[in-house]
This record gives structure tokens, sequence and C-alpha cells, in this order.
């Protein structure tokens, strides 16, 4: 896909991973949907520097788990532009839980989780269907993470959820094609004050600092890492669909 004057809904992406491929997508002349659902002035920064870069940009607050949100962050896309090109699935939440810790997860827990990281995805993928199907060469990319490949991860309750949404990217891969592919991109630990607060800045760095001795690139996953495997599959990897990617420094090695 040329990405020059293509458009892209980045979901979550006032920070992170969500931020730095917004910016990605930006530099190679692609507009893009910036959207947040609590942080408006770091989205509203965000949105700023793609400007600078020469491309239109709309910046959307959204709640994903939310369907009316989604369908109207599609629709606000194809009033300005008339296409959708890609959509980057990646806002998500949490909870940090011990997984042995049983009792510090409740339905409620469960229900939030899902419904940003797993019907989240979905809604903005039916909502934005049509417009993909437009594009004729669309892409999405769902960010899961390694915890839905192995099981573990900040909560038991996120690692299925994660589970779920490589699952739902098959299916979804299925029923979209010829004019949209479907993949997803699994990272481990990714560096970032948002993994330090959840994991309190002494065991963030412990773990940052065994993973960057032991695993065999000797690398943990910056933001713009994890984007630039994201935009290899919006621009290329045209065979590609249903499938997922660890990035994960060679762990899963070990």
């Amino acid at each position: 896909m040329n990405l020059e004057n293509a458009v892209a809904i980045v979901t979550g992406s006032s920070s992170g991973v969500g931020a730095a491929t917004a910016r990605m997508l930006a530099g190679k002349g692609c507009n893009v949907v910036v959207n947040y659902s609590r942080s408006k002035d770091a989205a509203e920064k965000v949105a700023a520097e793609c400007e600078a870069m020469g491309v239109e940009v709309l910046c959307c607050k959204a709640d994903v788990s939310e369907d009316a949100d989604c369908r109207a962050m599609a629709d606000a896309a194809m009033s300005k532009w008339g296409k959708i090109d890609a959509l980057v699935n990646n806002a998500g939440t949490t909870k940090f839980v011990p997984h042995a810790q049983l009792e510090g997860l409740d339905k409620a827990d469960f229900f939030n989780i899902y419904g940003v990281n797993v019907v989240g995805p979905f809604q903005m993928t039916r909502a934005a269907e049509a417009g993909m199907r437009k594009s004729g060469n669309a892409a999405v990319v769902n960010v899961d993470s390694v915890a839905g490949v192995y099981g573990v991860g900040s909560c038991i309750a996120y690692a299925a959820s994660k589970g779920a949404l490589l699952t739902m990217t098959k299916s979804l891969a299925r029923v979209l094609g010829p004019e949209i592919r479907v993949n997803a991109v699994c990272p481990g630990f990714i560096q970032g004050d948002w993994l330090e607060a959840g994991m309190g800045t002494e065991n963030y760095r412990r773990a940052k600092e065994s993973l960057e001795t032991r695993t065999p690139l000797r690398l943990t996953c910056s933001p713009e890492m994890v984007a630039e495997s994201i935009l290899q599959f919006i621009e290329g990897h045209s065979t590609i669909t249903g499938q997922h990617i660890v990035l994960d420094g060679g762990n899963h090695l070990l």
C-alpha cells in the first residue's frame, strides 16, 4: 500500500505505541485519525505533530467499548476523506494483578478489560468495514500482546482478552478478504510510563534489565519498534492475513 494520501485510524493514539504509529504514518504522508478517550491534551499534541508533517488530521474523542463512539469516529473519517485505508486497533486496558491472586479480579474487571481489548476492536472493524472495502486494499492491525500467546501478563483477564483478540484476528481475516487484510502484532515488554506505573518503578527496572541481558537480541521494545512492525503489515505483506508476529527480542526462545 502506498501511504501517500492514505487514511488511517489509530485508536488509543495519545501516547505510547498508538502515538508512535500515528507519527510514523504521518511521516509517510498518511492522513490520520488520532483517537483518545481521556487524554485530550496529549492527543492534541500528537495531532499537531502529525499536522506539522503536512498531512490532514482528525482528533477524535471516542471510547472504543461504546459502539456509537466507534461508528461516529469511522463516520468522521469517511465524511472528511471518503475512505479508510488502515485501522490500527491499539486502544487497550488492564488491571495489574498477580496471576495467583484470583480474588484480585471480579466480573466487572473482566467486562471492562474485554470491553476495550476485544469488543472494541470488533466494533471499530465493523464501523470501518465499508470505508475499508471502498479502499480496496485496506489493512487492519490489532495490537495484541505476548500475553495472548503465552498466557502471561499484567493479569489473567488481560491475557485472556489478548488470546481472544488473536482468535478474532483469524475470524475477521476469513470474512473481510479480499479487500481487507487483518493481522496482529504481539509485543512483549514495551518501554514507557504506562508499564512502569503499573509494575512499579523497581519491578519495571529489574524486568527491563533482565530482558536486555538474557534475550538473544538484548533488547526490549520501544513504542517506535512496535510501530515499525504495524506499518509493515499496512504497507506490505500483501499476501498475509490472519497472522500474528511476536515482538520480544527472542525471549520466547528461552
